[in-house]
């Protein structure tokens, strides 16, 4: 078991965080698999697909070396539920005190949602190992570095309405990663695999 430290290290390495938002657990795993198999090392599966913890618990196990989190936690119960699934880590639309508390009380990362500098200020306050920065596209990379400017210890993960071309620009103004979702892993395991393999050659490989 690696420690939140380690994890969150793996979570960022690449620069991207792959979201595979579908309908039910067949065709999460499908679009996982393919951006694992085209070189991605961290996927969120969001808990609205009703069969997330089986395509959580099928792909920790099939892919041990990858980073595989949950999305969508929205309360203990949950985050729970997703850690003995088999998430390394935990990502909240919002700040939850008890989503955090409860992924580190188990060892593993949490990134609370955060769109405004106080609620970056109390996702740090209350321990969040990063902060999702949504709808980031509402925002951009300018207000991530303006935030920056003042918060230079916030590791921010920006996410929603993000295309893979966007990377650079938000990873350059101080993001740590950016969550991608339908941009990156919608459509055949063959697109999926060939946008995550220009992504993952341009980024940080």
């Amino acid at each position: 078991m690696s420690h939140r430290w380690e994890i969150m290290a793996d979570v960022v390495r690449q620069g991207v965080v792959g979201i595979v938002r579908t309908h039910d657990a067949e065709s999460a795993v499908e679009a996982a698999r393919a951006a694992l198999e085209a070189g991605l090392r961290s996927i969120e599966l969001p808990l609205t697909n009703p069969g997330a913890l089986d395509a959580i618990s099928g792909l920790a196990a099939a892919y041990p070396h990858a980073t595989i989190g949950a999305g969508t936690v929205l309360d203990e119960t949950s985050a729970v539920l997703a850690i003995r699934a088999g998430a390394r880590f935990l990502v909240s639309p919002s700040v939850d005190s008890a989503v955090i508390r409860t992924a580190h009380r188990y060892g593993v990362a949490a990134l609370p949602g955060a769109g405004s500098v106080t609620e970056i200020v109390r996702a740090l306050e209350e321990g969040a190992d990063a902060v999702k920065v949504f709808p980031a596209s509402a925002l951009g990379p300018s207000w991530v570095s303006d935030v920056r400017a003042a918060l230079p210890q916030a590791p921010l993960v920006p996410t929603g309405g993000i295309a893979p071309a966007d990377v650079p620009g938000w990873l350059s103004a101080g993001a740590v990663a950016c969550g991608i979702g339908s941009a990156l892993t919608r459509g055949t395991a063959a697109e999926i695999a060939a946008r995550v393999g220009t992504l993952v050659r341009s980024a940080h490989g």
